[in-house]
């Protein structure tokens, strides 16, 4: 066999980084995790190749090359996959869907040969097992959460590492907190499901042996899900292989509020070279998320919450919606005096939105309000359902939010408000990837952006009163020339 794996193209929003990271001269700043992984379980005689559309054109010859296409992707990606999908059905390639938007939307797709959902660990082996017999279903599904530990380790070999701005591995699959509008615990489970230190470790040890020196995001939907295993397991491991590794990775992960209650957990994190967290913080109203089930955000001190992680050097990026049916007016206004005062410089606003089969689409649905499928964009200014406020109050509302956190003015002023804050780990370095984006900096930014004056002024500040923190700045500055590309888009 001959299997094309196909990732769609990511339009250019919030998390692509698109305009960022072209001042370190990367094409895409996340990998097909998932693809290269599935590409793991085929058989080994097989021949595979790989198309990231993010990081290279996808041709007729390349389609006509496959026996099988194999695509996945998300939400957001839903035009590419589709458009993929119907070159391959004019050339009359076979197609085999997988991934979160087919398992979630699967009826909603036309075109597709055969449907591999749910996961892979446990769906894929029956379609190879039928098509090997020649009698291939039309879908293939199952409510079986596996075990990790048959994972195996991603096809390294099939990227260009090169274009990307950084890596991907995973952990853990599935999240104990169950929020309404959140599809996680549909598609993983509510009982976090890990791989053991020996196992993660040799993932680590194959990026590193591939060449890979730089950021790696631990793509965990929620990387703290079972504390103890890491506390006892995971993270001294991980200490003591990045100590003789002399730290090549930085990592990224995604975690709950409830992070900044376990001060171990956090030292641990940040001594395994962890730097950078995303928290879904969601609303600062408690009515807001008492309505969606975020219980983990109820009944704290959420500015206090993410200083704590700040103070012990965690980068903290934060999720927050609007269009709840709780919220008033005054959202507008609490949403920007929370963000500004937390010093979360990568500050995700989003309209709600309710994706297939989540509680919310359920609740929703029997109430008569859902319009359309999600489109994935939390941030494109659409609703796929009827809000309980105003819709032009809530729309108005949301580009003012938008307009205020990302002026040149407010965002460098939260900019400063972080680094004071900010706690910066020992053995921080700067690279010579660092120094170029710094040099394209001056450039782009320091001459040409609308808010050049206010990028000088941070530089100033930052030497005076932080040089060591100075790189950080940097970067943060090049997130926010991104982040108002994108809010003008919107």
């Amino acid at each position: 066999m001959k299997i094309l794996l196909v990732y769609p193209e990511t339009p250019n929003t919030f998390w692509s980084f698109a305009d960022a990271i072209k001042f370190i001269s990367k094409k895409a700043s996340d990998i097909p995790l998932g693809l290269i992984t599935v590409a793991a379980m085929l058989p080994g005689e097989w021949e595979k190749k790989l198309i990231d559309m993010n990081v290279s054109k996808l041709r007729d010859k390349d389609l006509l090359w496959a026996d099988y296409v194999f695509i996945g992707g998300m939400n957001i990606q839903r035009r590419s996959f589709q458009r993929v999908v119907n070159r391959c059905n004019q050339l009359g390639v076979k197609v085999v869907a997988g991934g979160a938007m087919a398992t979630t939307d699967y009826r909603e797709m036309l075109g597709i040969d055969h449907f591999v959902l749910n996961e892979a660990e446990v769906t894929l082996p029956l379609f190879l097992a039928d098509l090997q017999k020649g009698c291939a279903k039309k879908v293939y599904q199952s409510d079986v959460f596996p075990e990790l530990s048959n994972t195996p380790m991603p096809m390294w070999s099939l990227l260009d590492m090169k274009k990307y701005a950084g890596m991907g591995i995973q952990y853990s699959r599935g999240c104990p907190f169950d929020c309404e509008f959140c599809s996680i615990t549909m598609l993983n489970g509510r009982k976090p499901r890990t791989k053991s230190t020996r196992q993660f470790l040799a993932e680590l040890d194959s990026l590193y042996d591939h060449g890979w020196r730089g950021g790696v995001f631990i793509v965990d939907d929620n990387f703290i899900g079972k504390k103890s295993s890491l506390k006892a397991d995971l993270l001294p491991g991980l200490i003591e292989w990045s100590r003789q590794k002399r730290y090549p990775f930085q990592f990224t992960t995604e975690v709950s509020i409830n992070l900044s209650d376990d001060e171990e957990l956090m030292q641990l994190m940040v001594q395994a070279g962890f730097r950078h967290t995303f928290v879904g913080i969601e609303t600062p109203d408690d009515e807001g998320l008492a309505e969606c089930g975020k219980k983990q955000n109820l009944n704290r001190d959420l500015v206090g919450s993410v200083k704590k992680m700040q103070r012990h050097g965690l980068v903290v990026s934060g999720g927050f919606i609007v269009g709840f049916d709780s919220d008033t007016p005054s959202i507008f206004e609490r949403q920007i005096n929370f963000i500004q005062r937390s010093g979360i410089v990568t500050a995700m606003v989003g309209l709600l939105t309710a994706p297939t089969e989540t509680k919310l689409y359920r609740r929703l649905k029997d109430e008569n309000r859902l319009l359309h499928l999600s489109t994935g964009n939390n941030m494109d200014g659409s609703l796929n359902f009827i809000p309980k406020m105003e819709y032009q109050k809530l729309v108005q509302g949301y580009k003012y939010i938008l307009e205020t956190v990302y002026s040149p003015r407010e965002y460098y002023k939260r900019v400063k408000t972080f680094l004071n804050e900010y706690e910066l780990p020992r053995r921080s370095k700067l690279t010579l990837s660092d120094l170029r984006a710094f040099m394209r900096s001056l450039w782009k930014i320091g001459l040409f952006d609308k808010g050049k004056r206010y990028y000088w002024r941070l530089l100033a500040h930052t030497m005076i009163r932080y040089p060591k923190k100075f790189g950080t700045a940097v970067t943060l500055a090049i997130y926010g020339f991104h982040f108002r590309r994108v809010v003008k888009a919107i």
